[in-house]
């Protein structure tokens, strides 16, 4: 914790009500190149906790009864208000998180089309029925929502991880805690203004900040009833056990190494492009980001071609214009990222690009680390098995297309894959051999459209469902089914019967 400047401090949102905290302990908001402190954010205290918790379940108590229109109505403004103010948020996401202005454009916005899919709610909650399943009877389902929700959101994506999470809860009738990542909070405030601005009653959304006590509170709250969290395994794995042992719903979603196959018949200018932007845009800082490609047979001879798409990335602050990568979140990050580089040329990786240490004239004390790229990597190293969470990437080799997918199929990880071909039929091979979640065909980061759920597997998530799409719907909500008959009232009374037929 630091002491306090003149920064603005961070509001908790409590019943609708922004207010500040009366914690003792904070922590500086950073802007990543220029390490200027931004603002101040709060770690919330117990008592603070438990007022927001208190709020939700108090709200939960009318908004569980509000019209589904009026809850679709609210997100149709929403969308809008997000629209309008798009500009003012990706400067304040770019000023806190280090991203260029292109790429928190575009970590708003996939935030937003699920904002537009919550405001379809009348269309996605909608149970079923079956009518005359017996004489006179009807069976049917409600899709209920279960209470107080709460989501735990990570740095990389500040604008659209949270909007993955609270629309979507509150849509289906549900009441939401916010847990924001404390290293970049701002966007994810004025969001929840916006949210507010929208028509989002008092309690149905509220906000506390802060690091492992309140994640703990989360998890064990027993008035919350589900928990969302995207960030580290490491994390991950405590949140979703301590939650479920308390008897809550949680779907995590968590780390990643993602592997691309490109196939000697793959379009090589495309093909190219896309592995530069997807292992290096965003600093390399996504759960989706490509970090390994494994390059099949005569492939093999790209490898300079990539390196000379790598090198034409421009390095500066992500406010400046033209900037291709910004700086990675923070000093620590920046250290783990250089301290992993030097691991792999220790193991015998073989470093053909050096992103250490770039030259970043007027930003010298920014986080930066430039396009990275190791050949000759091996299963066991720390750069092939870590995710390191920087624009490194690490390039194997194999001889045919069957050999690279038991190399991906080897890995704990499925959260993405990617393969480069013009041939369908290795395609389709690749999407019935391959055991990973989300598949992309000369797609380099295939993250579905909210239509879809989003969909890793393996040690790269806990929970059977996934956040948006219409897996999202069932974490939200409880199914109830009813079987309902009903008498005329000129049917005579017969005797008590102690069972029930439906036939």
């Amino acid at each position: 914790m630091t002491s306090l400047t003149q920064a603005p401090k961070v509001k908790l949102l409590v019943n609708g009500e922004l207010v500040e905290s009366q914690t003792t302990q904070w922590r500086n908001v950073i802007n990543p190149a220029t390490q200027q402190v931004l603002a101040h954010v709060p770690f919330a205290t117990s008592s603070e906790m438990e007022a927001a918790v208190a709020a939700a379940k108090h709200a939960f108590k009318t908004w569980r009864k509000t019209a589904i229109g009026t809850r679709a109505r609210i997100f149709l403004k929403y969308q809008q208000l997000i629209r309008e103010n798009m500009a003012e948020l990706a400067a304040l996401l770019t000023a806190e998180q280090g991203k260029t202005l292109a790429d928190a454009e575009g970590d708003i916005f996939r935030g937003l089309e699920v904002v537009e899919h919550a405001a379809n709610i009348g269309n996605l909650q909608m149970g079923e029925i079956a009518n005359n399943v017996a004489s006179g009877v009807d069976t049917y389902t409600l899709n209920q929502p279960l209470g107080v929700c709460a989501g735990i959101t990570p740095f990389n994506f500040p604008a659209m991880i949270p909007l993955w999470m609270f629309p979507m809860a509150i849509a289906c009738g549900n009441t939401f805690i916010l847990k924001p990542s404390e290293q970049d909070p701002m966007v994810t405030m004025r969001l929840v203004e916006l949210a507010m601005q929208a028509g989002i009653p008092p309690g149905v959304l509220n906000v506390v900040h802060g690091g492992e006590e309140v994640v703990n509170a989360i998890c064990d709250h027993p008035d919350i009833k589900a928990v969302s969290f995207v960030g580290s395994t490491r994390v991950g794995t405590h949140v979703y056990n301590r939650a479920t042992l308390a008897g809550k719903r949680a779907q995590c979603m968590m780390g990643a190494k993602n592997h691309a196959i490109v196939l000697p018949d793959a379009h090589k200018e495309q093909t190219l492009n896309n592995l530069a932007g997807a292992a290096f845009g965003a600093a390399g800082q996504r759960c989706m980001a490509l970090s390994v490609v494994i390059l099949v047979g005569e492939a093999n001879q790209w490898v300079p071609e990539l390196l000379d798409k790598a090198r034409s990335l421009k390095i500066n602050a992500g406010a400046e214009a033209g900037t291709d990568i910004g700086p990675v979140i923070s000093c620590t990050a920046k250290e783990r990222v250089e301290s992993l580089i030097a691991q792999g040329i220790a193991e015998g990786a073989n470093l053909v690009l050096d992103g250490r240490k770039p030259a970043v004239p007027g930003y010298e004390h920014g986080n930066f680390v430039g396009p990275t790229v190791f050949t000759r990597v091996k299963p066991g190293m720390r750069v092939y098995e870590e995710e390191i969470f920087g624009p490194v990437l690490c390039i194997m080799q194999a001889d045919t297309l069957a050999d690279a997918i038991a190399i991906i199929n080897a890995n704990p990880n499925g959260n993405g894959t990617a393969l480069f071909t013009q041939s369908g039929a290795a395609a389709r091979t690749f999407e019935e051999d391959i055991d990973v979640g989300q598949i992309g065909i000369n797609v380099p980061i295939p993250v579905p459209v909210p239509l879809f759920s989003f969909t890793g597997s393996r040690a790269s998530k806990l929970g059977d469902l996934g956040p948006y799409g219409k897996q999202v719907i069932q974490f939200y909500t409880q199914t109830k089914t009813i079987t309902a008959r009903w008498f005329d009232d000129s049917v005579t009374v017969g005797k008590v019967n102690t069972t029930i037929s439906l036939k």
